[in-house]
This record gives C-alpha cells, sequence and structure tokens, in this order.
C-alpha cells in the first residue's frame, strides 16, 4: 500500500510536495496514531512525525512504554499542503481511501486522534477541548482524541494535559478490549437427495 499511496495523484497536493508520506510502524501493535498532514520534515524525509512535534510525540510515547515501532503512525492527508496550511475537505476525502484501507488492514484497538482535523473523521463538529482524553466507540472504531503535539509546542499549558492524556490511554490498552472483527465464516451447504 505504501507505494500506492507514494504514486498518488488523487488530489493536487502532490504537486506542491515533494512526495507522500504513507505512515509507518507496526501492523501488530493495533494502535493507529492519526495525525493532520505531513510538515515540511516529514515532506523532506517521508516519514510521519520526525519534526518537533515527532520529538514530542516520542517522548509521550516512552513515557506510558510504548515507542513508534510498536504504532502505527499517519495522517489525514498524505502529502504536505502548501505553507502548512490546514487541509481542505476535498484533499482529507480524497485521502479517505488511504485511512479505510489501513483500517481494514491494521483492525486496530484504538486510533488516537492527534488534533482536530484527525477528530473530525470521526467526531466531526465536536470541540477537542472537550473530548479530548475520552475513549468514544465510532461505529467499530473506539477513537481516543488527542490535541496535536505541535499545538503542545504553541501553547506549553496543553503539554500537561497531552501527558494526562497519554496516562488515561496507557490505561486503555491494558484494559481488555473486543477482539478485532473476524469475517464470518461461510456455512457450507449440505445437498440432500430430497431437496
Amino acid at each position: 500500500m505504501a507505494d500506492e499511496i507514494r504514486g498518488c495523484t488523487a488530489c493536487p497536493l502532490h504537486r506542491s510536495a515533494r512526495q507522500a508520506v504513507p505512515g509507518e510502524g507496526s501492523a501488530e501493535g493495533r494502535i493507529l496514531f492519526l495525525g493532520e498532514a505531513p510538515g515540511y520534515n516529514e515532506d523532506v524525509q517521508g516519514r510521519p512525525f520526525v519534526g518537533a512535534a515527532g520529538q514530542l510525540l516520542d517522548e509521550l510515547l516512552r513515557g506510558i512504554g510504548l515507542d513508534r515501532t510498536k504504532v502505527f503512525i499517519t495522517n489525514v492527508v498524505r502529502h504536505r499542503p502548501p505553507e502548512n496550511r490546514d487541509p481542505l475537505s476535498e484533499e482529507v476525502a480524497a485521502c479517505d481511501v488511504w485511512f479505510q484501507r489501513h483500517l481494514a488492514v491494521l483492525q486496530p484497538k484504538v486510533v488516537v486522534t492527534l488534533g482536530r482535523f484527525a477528530m473530525y473523521k470521526f467526531m466531526p463538529g465536536q470541540s477537542i477541548t472537550r473530548v479530548h482524553g475520552k475513549a468514544q466507540r465510532v461505529g467499530d472504531v473506539t477513537v481516543f482524541p488527542m490535541f496535536h503535539p505541535a499545538a503542545a509546542r504553541h501553547q506549553p499549558s496543553l503539554r500537561g494535559e497531552l501527558v494526562k492524556d497519554f496516562q488515561t490511554l496507557a490505561q486503555l490498552l491494558a484494559a481488555p478490549g473486543p477482539d478485532p472483527k473476524k469475517p464470518e465464516p461461510v456455512a457450507a451447504t449440505q445437498q440432500t437427495l430430497f431437496g
């Protein structure tokens, strides 16, 4: 799928970006972190969350005994928007196919949304200040909204909120949860002589 994403031209963002950022991490960890969009460093390296916000994310993961090799990290859009502007709705819609495929393949126990654009994938119109740090079931997915690490870099008061939310996430991950949906077995049909 990563090669398909790298070749994606479904929206105009591919024209101004250096490259697509498909996402990376473990398919086994069953935790998917969903950010907003690649920034400058991500565009250069082709990897998600490698700039200053990524360093803070790594620190927060370590604080609960995880690292990025045990989770999967991707973004709502896979190409950097010009001048780090917010992604447009048509760009988000164009990338949705990749997110849906990631959900189907990874079958995460929890999707951690980082920032409001990621949260809007599941909870459009909600206020992140009201729902952050609270797990919610949305369809077949447990969603755990958080502030984006970049927001904590710009507003230091949010760092404490992020730390608390990561502690709550650790408790959620430690709790027994439903297994991912398994395909229903196909019932064998039995033929008889009597119809």
